[in-house]
């Protein structure tokens, strides 16, 4: 049993001076009440529930509160467009969502409340109206009164420290006008206000379903993972307490969005099921300045800290001193996640940060497996700069080559799993025939990755990066059919293929080969446009860093796009290999002669 008195969260605003605390004991009175509000709406065992909210403590608050009914909760992640949001909306049939008037992340505002509008209006348009919006005022709490807040943040108009630590007046936030929808949008501060604060939870089988959580497909239509009660919360747990050697005073901090597999497993579900103290923030870790993330860890004394490489290689190029300053005393160990980290930030993460003290635990898994699978264990096996080394209890991992054929000792090729887990997903909403194609199809019997992986002398496993048409930027896992497919909606593109380009903060990132309707030409505001297309359609994850006018793409004399071949050309890499099936050489000579230099 969890003490009700035990520390659950300190909050950390976008703003420094914002800090909130809730203990276990006030969580489950807001979840109670917030199950109780969802129970009053019609929402039932089994029905699905859309979330878009930031990093806030409402959004913890509302995923509890849909487990302790029976509801599936399909979050997404604030920084999707409407348009994903209405395809998720509609790819699961939520009859509910719950989304925030507005946040900050760092100096930009996002006014999630209009997005959120626009989507149910697409939704509405394609025939399926979400029948209540529920909207936590963030920005506008300090409207509130004295109790009408579940999370009792302060006002966002106030002063703040600058840089040099010095308190200086900042000019006051600007607080959007929130559009109203009658009849659908409601409050959730009035609804809180008159519910109840017990609320008997919703017995579930260990094979009910706990949540759905869309991952991008090689498609180009997202997949929703299923994943259920028993199986997830088992394997999220015991994961959280081998991998960080958790103890019932450390405080753990994950970094990851809630939005992303990363933020359900070990922000909230693995946390919360070792009774573990947490940090939860809504901020960027450059503002108000680069050495945040290392301030709030010594405001917490926080001991386990877990990032993704993207961070780390961001705050590298500031240098250490935005580190040194501060103490990272209480640092015992480091973790990283959603990527393979290259082994020059891997030595900066563990010198600099960690003092040459602390662990790191490089962590593979996905969101199809729920949890850990390849990972370290602190202070129990020797590190390698950028190795995931060994499998996690109960694991089989295997290397097969294009045959199928399992490679053993010092091999490289396909990573699979042989065996099953408790954490991994069941299937995809509403279309097992995919998730067995997807993850089965290929190698049979086995569950098949989309990861290249080596095996050294020692057994140490590698994870090489996708062999599928998945990119993987800044950690997040995109479809390289889905961006392709929002460059061809605009009117100017005929046809347009996207690969990955290394990138030194992202790990990878979008370059997009576009070639021209007749009439049309290729110039710097046709590229804005492009982004602002991929921006709206997708969000501002997907923004590509690189797009090239191609005139023709190089294809076999079937018509199939060579993206072997377009990988080469964006790295400059004149090492070909076979091209004697290109239809027509010449255009690769072009498009090498024509490569983008510089990132637009």
């Amino acid at each position: 049993m969890v003490d009700d008195n035990l520390l659950y969260i300190y909050r950390e605003g976008n703003e420094p001076g914002e800090t909130t605390q809730i203990t276990y004991r006030q969580l489950l009175v807001q979840v109670c009440q917030f199950s109780n509000v969802l129970r009053k709406q019609g929402i039932q065992k089994g029905d699905r529930v859309a979330i878009y909210m930031p990093m806030i403590l409402e959004l913890v608050v509302a995923m509890l509160a849909c487990a302790r009914l029976g509801a599936l909760h399909s979050i997404v992640f604030a920084g999707f467009s409407a348009e994903s949001l209405c395809e998720r909306i509609l790819d699961s049939s939520c009859s509910l969502l719950i989304t925030t008037d507005a946040f900050y992340r760092g100096e930009k505002l996002v006014n999630l409340k209009e997005l959120a509008d626009e989507s149910l209006e697409k939704c509405r348009e394609k025939g399926f109206p979400v029948r209540c919006c529920i909207v936590v005022k963030h920005l506008g709490r300090a409207e509130l009164g004295t109790g009408d807040s579940p999370s009792q943040s302060p006002p966002v108009k106030r002063s703040c420290p600058d840089v040099q630590g010095k308190l200086k007046e900042k000019s006051k936030r600007i607080r959007p006008q929130i559009s109203w929808n009658q009849g659908i949008d409601l409050w959730w501060h009035e609804l809180m206000q008159e519910a109840g604060d017990e609320f008997e939870p919703e017995w579930c089988d260990a094979e009910d379903p706990l949540f759905i959580l869309y991952t991008s497909g090689s498609t180009g239509k997202p997949k929703g993972v299923v994943h259920t009660v028993g199986g997830y919360m088992l394997y999220v747990a015991t994961t959280f307490k081998y991998v960080f050697d958790f103890h019932p005073e450390d405080v753990f901090w994950c970094t990851a969005d809630i939005g992303w597999i990363t933020g359900h497993s070990y922000v909230t579900y693995g946390p919360l099921a070792n009774g573990a103290t947490s940090v939860l923030f809504e901020g960027i870790p450059t503002y108000p300045d680069v050495s945040r993330l290392w301030s709030i860890v010594d405001k917490y004394k926080v001991t386990k800290f877990y990032t993704a490489p993207t961070a780390i290689r961001l705050l590298m190029k500031f240098g250490d001193e935005p580190v040194t300053k501060h103490s990272r005393a209480s640092l015992q160990v480091l973790g990283t996640v959603g990527e393979p980290i290259n082994p020059e930030a891997w030595l900066w993460y563990h010198r600099v940060v960690g003092a040459q003290r602390c662990p790191i635990v490089d962590t593979f898994w996905q969101t199809e497996t729920g949890g850990h699978m390849l990972t370290p264990l602190p202070g129990a096996i020797p590190m390698k700069p950028g190795s995931a080394s060994f499998p996690f209890f109960g694991v089989a991992p295997a290397i097969l080559n294009e045959s199928g054929e399992e490679l053993e000792g010092e091999a490289e090729g396909y990573l699979v799993f042989k065996q099953p887990w408790p954490g991994i997903m069941r299937t995809v909403y509403g279309n097992h025939t995919r998730f067995e194609t997807t993850y089965f199809k290929k190698f049979p019997g086995y569950y098949v990755t989309g990861d290249g992986c080596r095996r050294d002398q020692d057994g140490y496993y590698w994870i090489t990066g996708r062999t599928d048409d998945m990119l993987n930027v800044s950690g997040h896992l995109l479809s390289t059919a889905e961006v392709e497919s929002a460059l061809m909606e605009h009117e100017a593109v005929a046809e347009a293929a996207v690969v990955g380009h290394p990138h030194p903060v992202k790990g990878e990132c979008l370059y997009c080969f576009v070639t021209l309707c007749d009439g049309h030409t290729f110039n710097p505001t046709l590229t804005e446009e492009l982004k602002k297309q991929i921006r709206e359609k997708i969000g501002p994850i997907a923004t590509p860093d690189y797009i090239q006018n191609a005139p023709g793409l190089p294809k076999t004399r079937s018509g199939k796009i060579m993206r072997r071949v377009l990988r080469k050309i964006a790295q400059n890499d004149h090492d070909l290999g076979d091209t004697s099936t290109v239809a027509d050489p010449s255009v690769i000579s072009y498009l090498f002669s024509h490569r983008c230099l510089t990132i637009q």
